[in-house]
């Protein structure tokens, strides 16, 4: 597992959090569509809790996610290609559901890119549909669910 810093991103990193977007290899060939021409705005910074984690030492970009309280989605997660596999994504995911916790959440939605599906599994969430394919975006995507449980009772 990598050591990382956790904080919530401000106005500042949203043309950050978009180059990590826009690197994303599982979003080459077919799942193209689904990214282009997409951008993090400050915006959207301002208005979710977002939060990034960085290399302590050097602040280098290893992943975000963006969580909507209402209704409560997972709605961003990205962690960058060479972070894959050293626990980023499950640190983020951890701190995620202990901010949804906080926030007296009881589940978190992720509409979940079709490759991604088994790492939300992995880390807790539970399958619970198929959100059709709409717009540009011509797949099904696995819907699924994290239920948060109050951190003092694990």
């Amino acid at each position: 597992m990598t050591t990382t810093t956790i904080r919530r991103a401000d106005e500042a990193d949203a043309d950050r959090l978009t180059d990590l977007i826009q690197a994303s290899s599982a979003y080459h060939g077919e799942y193209a569509a689904m990214i282009d021409g997409y951008r993090v705005t400050p915006d959207y910074v301002a208005r979710h809790e977002v939060f990034l984690a960085a290399d302590p030492a050097t602040d280098h970009l290893l992943g975000f996610y963006g969580l909507i309280r209402e209704p409560a989605e997972l709605d961003l997660m990205f962690v960058a290609d060479e972070s894959q596999g050293r626990g980023t994504g499950r640190e983020l995911i951890e701190h995620m559901l202990e901010q949804a916790c906080r926030a007296g959440i009881a589940s978190v939605k992720v509409v979940s890119h079709p490759l991604a599906e088994r790492f939300y599994l992995r880390v807790g969430a539970e399958r619970v549909g198929t959100f059709p394919a709409r717009g540009r975006i011509t797949w099904d995507r696995p819907e699924l669910r994290f239920t948060v449980r109050d951190v003092r009772d694990a």
